[in-house]
């Protein structure tokens, strides 16, 4: 094994948590290195027109995934059933080299609800704790949405989101979404404006006595410049978001909103192609002496570091977690331990919306965020749940992000799936469809969960993480609800048909069906080490100087999508990494 010179900081993964950690931390002067499992990355040349709007290369082949023939994971639905590996991509999309799921994401930036930072106890103080199943098992996240504020405009900043404020410090603005928590700044760039279809969306929803406003968008609505002195410029809704590094440089990434600035300092480094496999523990196993990782020729390297940031995908840092025994792994039957605890997804519902010819919607005009209208009156609990039964929401969005020809082709119902018939149904339908869809919570239960697969391994030999996952009685429910809702506005839009796409109680969790990549939990953050494995700053209950950041610390799932409040909680802990723990390396919160 080859041993390196020891730094102060590894960081583990290099994407928007890893590249926020190493700029807020490299102005201590702390030798700082990161560790790359991928290639590196930017926009030019990688991500340059016209090869960057390749369908075939980056939408159906995966040129920026992981390649899941060296790692990947394997997927049942219970305890009782086998697992088998995830071989094609189809559920969720694992990110890969520099940047990470950063470079392919849509560009969608919410903040989190006040009530969804202190869900379990907002649940049980309005509706009573009985309100719950006995096997749900939500929690807090142990930091209100006041403390969380700043952060989350920090973040906003950093990308400079497109927006329109609906609660500015208090006070409700017309355009916006009423039901948001406070801010202090309203967002840094305006709303990026309406597609046709958001249009039609917008104005059926108002029509129908819901509260439509502009998808908070990382797609630059205007030309920025951000607070590290890095441009943007602006989005020009090439429908090349989603599965694709923007050319434009307009969707905030790692490589558009920090990255220009972070490799220039003296005391970063950046390893590509280094596979970090365990994080080594001392004798005691209560303090972190660095990492192991493969590097490109494939040997075995050691890292030592005084401090270990796990800032990989979500499943990821759940895995390297148990691969380096810290923290007690969850175990379903007795429901003790909690690496792999509360893994979540999101459930979501679709309607095509198909109108006669005189309507021109031009779907290939889209962003993967901008030019789309939402309805958050039916997400988190901004409405009374009492007489539905169920925990959780959704919220309806109106508008297209693209209309590429492959993936975002959508047909009426009734079309045959292939030949002549299909053919002519795409050419005449085309330019006059539309999408609305839900995209709504997934919370915890006590028997779904990650572990280590007894079975499979990945090409260094070591288990693969294992999903146990399916839907819940209360997803049905929520989704059906909020879908109800979702058609009645479309009803309000007068399409010639629709199509509709949803999960009912009987339909099993699908791998090989696109939803979100927003896989959440495995090593939750929370008030206790009983019921969490990371304290409020995300720092590890067992090893103090080990903390792990992203959506694994999601103790629930939101019906938003989460890069937002991952960035607002990766703020949060470098600052009190920085400011606390550095002058007094230790535990920042205690047991």
């Amino acid at each position: 094994m080859i041993r390196m010179k020891p730094v102060d900081v590894v960081i583990v993964g290099f994407g928007w948590t890893g590249a926020i950690m190493g700029i807020e931390l490299a102005g201590t002067g702390l030798k700082i290195l990161a560790l790359e499992r991928g290639a590196y990355r930017d926009t030019s040349p990688d991500f340059t027109y016209p090869h960057n709007a390749d369908e075939l290369a980056y939408g159906i082949r995966g040129e920026l995934f992981q390649p899941l023939a060296r790692e990947t994971v394997t997927v049942r639905h219970s305890v009782s059933d086998t697992a088998v590996p995830y071989r094609q991509y189809g559920s969720f999309l694992f990110g890969n080299n520099v940047g990470g799921a950063g470079i392919h994401w849509n560009g969608q930036h919410y903040r989190p609800s006040p009530e969804d930072l202190e869900f379990h106890s907002h649940i049980s103080q309005r509706y009573g704790p009985k309100f719950m199943p006995d096997d749900m098992q939500i929690q807090d996240y142990g930091v209100s949405y006041d403390e969380l504020e700043p952060f989350l405009e920090k973040f906003e900043y950093l990308c400079g989101t497109s927006g329109t404020a609906g609660n500015l410090n208090g006070e409700i603005k017309p355009g916006g979404n009423p039901f948001e928590g406070a801010r202090r700044k309203p967002y840094p760039n305006p709303a990026v404006g309406d597609t046709y279809g958001a249009k039609l969306f917008a104005d059926a929803a108002r029509a129908v006595g819901y509260h439509p406003f502009p998808q908070p968008s990382d797609n630059a609505s205007r030309p920025y410049t951000n607070p590290h002195g890095v441009r943007l410029g602006p989005c020009n809704l090439c429908g090349y978001c989603e599965r694709f590094g923007c050319f434009m440089y307009s969707k905030a990434s790692p490589q558009t909103t920090i990255l220009p600035v972070l490799m220039r300092k003296p005391n970063f480094e950046l390893r590509t192609h280094s596979h970090v496999t365990k994080i080594n523990l001392d004798s005691s196993g209560k303090r972190a002496t660095g990492v192991t990782y493969i590097d490109a020729q494939g040997q075995q390297v050691e890292q030592p570091a005084e401090l270990v940031i796990v800032s990989a995908f979500q499943m990821h840092n759940v895995r390297l977690m148990l691969l380096s025994g810290i923290g007690t792994p969850y175990d379903p039957s007795t429901g003790k331990g909690v690496i792999g605890k509360n893994y979540a997804y999101q459930m979501m519902s679709s309607i095509g919306v198909f109108f006669d010819k005189d309507v021109a919607i031009n779907p290939f005009i889209g962003a993967g965020a901008g030019g789309v209208q939402i309805v958050d009156d039916f997400n988190s609990d901004h409405f009374d749940h009492g007489p539905h039964g169920f925990v959780g929401g959704a919220y309806i969005y109106g508008g297209q992000t693209g209309g590429r020809p492959i993936q975002q082709l959508i047909v009426p119902p009734g079309t045959p799936s292939w030949g002549a018939a299909w053919k002519k149904a795409a050419k005449d339908s085309y330019l006059h469809a539309t999408t609305v869809a839900t995209h709504g919570s997934v919370m915890a239960y006590r028997d779904r969960f990650l572990d280590l697969d007894p079975t499979y391994k990945d090409a260094f030999g070591l288990p693969l993480l294992r999903i146990t996952f399916d839907w819940h009685d209360n997803e049905y429910k929520m989704s059906q609800f909020v879908t109800e809702r979702a058609q009645t506005i479309v009803k309000q839009m007068n399409p010639k048909a629709t199509s509709l796409t949803l999960r009912k109680p009987g339909d099993h969790y699908d791998i090989r069906q696109y939803q979100t990549t927003h896989t959440t939990g495995g090593v939750i953050q929370g008030p206790s080490p009983d019921i969490s494995a990371l304290n409020r700053f995300q720092q590890s209950w067992d090893v103090p100087n080990v903390f792990v950041t992203g959506a694994s610390a999601f103790p629930q799932n939101l019906g938003y999508n989460p890069t937002g409040l991952i960035g607002g909680l990766t703020y949060l802990s470098a600052k009190a990494i920085r400011e606390t723990y550095l002058k007094q390396p230790g535990p920042l919160v205690q047991a």
